[in-house]
């Protein structure tokens, strides 16, 4: 079997961007089981509600759902369990400054394969206010309509 290469994406999480302001990423192996690798091959996780935590010194991968693996038997695992990730000493301590002051936490923004590894990359982040997502919102639509009336001008169309 040939070794695998390159970037496979296997899990977005969209609504982190909208709910926090990210200052920071950092991107982290995951400690899984084999039906785990299995179910994720096959491209099914949820990193809706994942938040990490930092316990003893070590990050830990809260509430991410990967769904037990359809082949799988009695050593399936369990779909919501706690995962260990793996980060250098010196990161892991540069984010558990940054994670006691106030207001920041630790977030999945995306799971994905980089050469059969499978990864996640976290985010330092800081919770948004509801005004903060109504401007983004409007921002967002207005840079669209712009994009929108160049298209057309382009075209010829007015």
């Amino acid at each position: 079997m040939a070794k695998e290469t390159g970037r496979k994406l296997i899990a977005s999480n969209k609504k982190a961007r909208h709910d926090y302001h990210i200052e920071d990423t950092y991107e982290a192996g995951i400690v899984l089981q084999g039906t785990e690798v299995k179910s994720l091959r096959a491209g099914r996780a949820s990193l809706v509600d994942g938040f990490a935590d930092i316990e003893n010194g070590e990050i830990y991968l809260h509430a991410v759902h990967i769904p037990t693996y359809a082949e799988g038997t009695w050593t399936n695992h369990p779909p919501r369990r706690r995962r260990k990730l793996l980060l250098h000493r010196e990161e892991i301590d540069k984010i558990e400054g940054k994670v006691r002051e106030k207001g920041y936490t630790l977030v999945p923004l995306q799971l994905y394969f980089v050469d059969g590894r499978a990864k996640v990359e976290l985010g330092l982040a800081k919770g948004k206010k509801t005004w903060d997502k109504r401007h983004a919102i409007a921002e967002r639509t207005a840079k669209r309509e712009t994009e929108i009336a160049i298209g057309r001008r382009a075209k010829g169309m007015g």
